[in-house]
């Protein structure tokens, strides 16, 4: 387990009453959060609690339906009308949050030193104009973008591999293309959308690993979803549950992971008050014997507790 660090100061993300609905159905509904500068924080919820919906609000993907959404003091979105702000995902992406998707989203048939390149765009300053007529300044801008994107790639492993389509990489090296691709915006924000789904146990060891690395090295805040527990608690600062679109519980990784709440909504009704008279031994072990001293956390009979 990775050293979970504290982060003081003002909120890098600051989402306050934020709603969205579809018709009828209410897919986020009134979540406050607060990302801390420097940290990780989680989002966690069974399926369709509305975390990816709550993603795609902060990136732009999404306009929400009641609410503010603030990157920095500056408005992502808030109002409406003519008084109102509400930015499209480019306008995000200059501001410094970037990105990566569920279900990966890479241009399958260019090479990985492409893919990284069109995460550049939002950084250049090349019109339409110089890009035509080729001049000086331009040149120098698209070898520096070209060098930056090697180096990106080497960062995340991808080096030897440049010139390869991204169709023909790994589903893990995929993953980190999408990384690289995110990174090569500049942001200070990242958003990992379930980053290490799909991804065996020693690809998930190496990009939780590498995903507490980019925090240290690159001076990033990270906002993801996962499902994988043992990743969540393992590098987040801050966990925050989503159930129905509601956030029923927001702080530490313990705290979470013993909060009633929590434990409903991923094992049902009744399940938080029989966790609870396992860990008060009012709840005799079955896995142990007469005289034994095993402890309910070591009964494989217990119900496990991952949110």
């Amino acid at each position: 387990m990775m050293a979970q660090t504290s982060h003081s100061g003002p909120p890098i993300l600051e989402a306050r009453g934020i709603t969205k609905r579809f018709g009828g159905l209410v897919a986020v509904d009134s979540v406050d959060l607060d990302i801390a500068t420097g940290s990780i924080t989680s989002v966690i919820g069974p399926n369709g609690a509305g975390k990816t919906t709550f993603f795609n609000m902060i990136a732009g993907n999404y306009k929400p339906t009641e609410g503010t959404i603030s990157f920095k003091g500056k408005p992502i979105f808030g109002g409406s009308g003519f008084g109102g702000t509400s930015l499209r995902p480019d306008q995000v992406t200059s501001l410094g949050i970037a990105r990566t998707f569920q279900n990966i989203r890479l241009f399958a048939n260019m090479s990985v030193i492409e893919n990284v390149l069109v995460g550049m765009h939002s950084r250049m300053k090349t019109g339409a104009l110089g890009a035509f007529l080729r001049t000086r300044s331009v040149m120098k801008e698209e070898r520096e973008a070209r060098e930056t994107a090697y180096s990106l790639l080497d960062y995340v492993g991808l080096g030897r591999q440049a010139q390869a389509a991204a169709k023909n990489l790994s589903y893990g090296d995929q993953r980190r293309l999408e990384v690289a691709r995110a990174l090569a915006s500049g942001p200070s924000l990242l958003l990992l959308d379930e980053p290490t789904a799909g991804m065996n146990p020693r690809e998930t060891a190496g990009m939780t690993s590498f995903i507490d690395q980019m925090r240290l090295e690159l001076n990033l805040t990270i906002l993801l979803i996962e499902h994988d527990m043992k990743v969540v608690m393992g590098i987040s600062d801050q966990v925050a549950v989503l159930d129905h679109g509601i956030k029923i519980a927001d702080g530490s990784g313990a705290e979470v992971r013993s909060n009633p709440q929590v434990v409903e909504a991923y094992l049902g009704k009744g399940a938080a008050e029989l966790v609870k008279r396992f860990d008060t031994g009012q709840l005799a072990n079955p896995g142990a014997t007469p005289g034994s001293t095993a402890s309910a956390e070591s009964d494989p009979t217990r119900p496990a507790v991952h949110p």
